[in-house]
């Protein structure tokens, strides 16, 4: 079944064993870009990804750096650069596809038409459920808030007590993190994760960090570590919020834990994640794991709380790499890409909820307005009860 990705739409190949997914510009791809990605995936056996040049906003990455995102993606098989925004048949016939797959979210052209009217009516259109409780523009919230002082709570008892938990509602969120309403399950990490052990012959390599806002410096860096060895087995540890905020500061991570480690598994450069790793490397993990290398990149290393190096045991035994990814990205600099257009960030924003709330309310009311219409055209008699 072959999946064909076009302008966040997906579209699939039942006699091909191929599937055809539809995508989108796929700007800030975060981890619910990537369970849509899955669930299209799920349906056949061959994922292609269209991605679009137009935007619901003003773009946080280039062309480049969102193809290189998408294809990260353990998912995706292949991607079409400059996919048009309306899916049509001409185009899953192109590429091989026997249907395409979107979201439970409704998508309309500039004159209000559904783009995949085309394909629903030949009923080669398949739907795939949206993550609840994450989006581009949620995100985008998150980290415009970095230049408010909602973060000076810190130094409260509650902000102090609070441990991350994995079982509470939407209003149990974390301090570090406090606009997230993502909801973590056990389910949802087993549908992410590969579930594969190191085999013999595998290198194992560790490394560790927040993988706040996992973005494509991550990917860089990622892919880099993995070619060190032609058999990696790739564990990333993942700090707890508390620990991100101690050496990070400001209101990070932007994400919480949870949805870090979705962010994470979803790379295909990655093998094995550790929630909740210790901020020092130490003997034991390195024991528990069978590590044989302990990679970081060349972003600044902070001391641990007794202001101890956190790698200086694999360092004393010979094991530690640094790692030149050959990019500088970091979430200081999305952060500081959103700031700078935030005027503009907004004004979309305004303008989008307006022409939005207007298309929703005419799919609404249009059989009762055409009904209205059509009774004031009647005769006066005729408007009456019999």
């Amino acid at each position: 079944m072959n999946v064909n990705v076009y302008n966040n739409h997906f579209t699939s190949s039942e006699n091909l064993g191929e599937y055809c997914c539809d995508g989108s510009s796929y700007d800030m791809v975060h981890y619910g870009h990537s369970n849509q990605l899955r669930q299209a995936k799920a349906m056949g056996d061959y994922l292609i990804v269209g991605e679009i040049s137009k935007h619901k906003g003003p773009p946080v990455f280039t062309q480049a750096e969102r193809y290189k995102m998408v294809r990260a993606i353990k998912w995706v098989d292949e991607i079409v650069e400059g996919a048009p925004y309306v899916t049509t048949l001409e185009t899953l016939d192109k590429y091989c596809c026997d249907f395409c797959v979107h979201g439970d979210d409704i998508t309309l052209t500039v004159d209000g038409k559904d783009t995949y009217e085309e394909v629903k009516k030949s009923g080669r259109y398949r739907e795939c459920k949206r993550t609840q409780g994450v989006s581009t523009t949620d995100l985008v919230g998150r980290m415009l808030l970095m230049t408010k002082a909602h973060h000076s709570n810190m130094g409260s008892s509650d902000y102090q007590q609070h441990t991350d938990n994995f079982g509470r509602g939407p209003k149990g969120h974390s301090p570090w993190t406090g606009v997230s309403q993502f909801l973590q399950t056990s389910q949802k990490i087993i549908q992410f994760a590969s579930g594969k052990e190191p085999q013999p012959g595998d290198t194992i390599i560790y490394v560790a960090g927040a993988f706040d806002l996992f973005h494509i410096g991550h990917v860089d860096f990622l892919d880099a570590v993995s070619q060190l060895s032609e058999k990696p087995y790739v564990i990333v540890g993942l700090h707890f919020d508390q620990e991100v905020n101690r050496y990070k500061g400001k209101n990070y991570p932007i994400m919480n834990i949870h949805e870090r480690t979705l962010s994470v598994l979803a790379c295909r450069y990655v093998s094995e994640v550790v929630i909740g790793a210790p901020y020092a490397v130490t003997k034991d993990l390195l024991d528990h794991f069978k590590v044989d290398l302990v990679c970081h990149g060349k972003t600044e290393v902070f001391p641990d709380r007794d202001g101890s190096d956190p790698y200086a045991v694999p360092r004393k035994m010979g094991i530690l790499r640094t790692v030149d990814s050959g990019n500088s990205l970091t979430t200081d600099v999305i952060v500081q890409r959103i700031i700078k257009n935030r005027c503009y960030i907004k004004l979309w924003a305004r303008l989008h909820e307006s022409t939005y709330a207007k298309k929703s309310l005419s799919y609404k009311v249009k059989g009762a307005l055409s009904e209205t219409w059509a009774a004031r055209k009647k005769p006066k008699g005729q408007l009456k009860e019999p």
